[in-house]
């Protein structure tokens, strides 16, 4: 259960990212409300997660996700660039995380 609820708090970690760059710096009240609101659910579920789960593996999954989360919205929502130095920038990152996952006792 501690997996899915971290993944979930990588999820939101996505939402909140990619809502924060619509708030255009805070200065749009409803993208800066679901940031926040997506911020303390992501900080929120990422504790829970790291009662049973080792803290560098919890944060390591949680800012991974949200790292690729953001580089994929920011392809394919945002238009951004999908060079192949950037894509294999990615591909690295998720490789640690399966390593990681892996690698965990739990």
């Amino acid at each position: 259960m501690a997996w899915i609820v971290l993944t979930a708090a990588g999820i939101l970690e996505v939402v909140w990212a990619y809502y924060m760059k619509l708030s255009v710096g805070f200065s749009r009240p409803l993208p800066t409300a679901i940031t926040l609101v997506a911020m303390i659910a992501s900080f929120a579920l990422l504790g829970w997660a790291m009662k049973s789960l080792p803290l560098g593996t919890s944060y390591i999954i949680w800012t991974g996700i949200g790292a690729v989360g953001a580089f994929f919205v920011g392809i394919f929502i945002l238009g951004e660039d999908a060079s192949a130095l950037r894509i294999l920038a990615a591909v690295l990152i998720v490789s640690g995380l399966v390593l990681m996952k892996i690698a965990s006792p739990q």
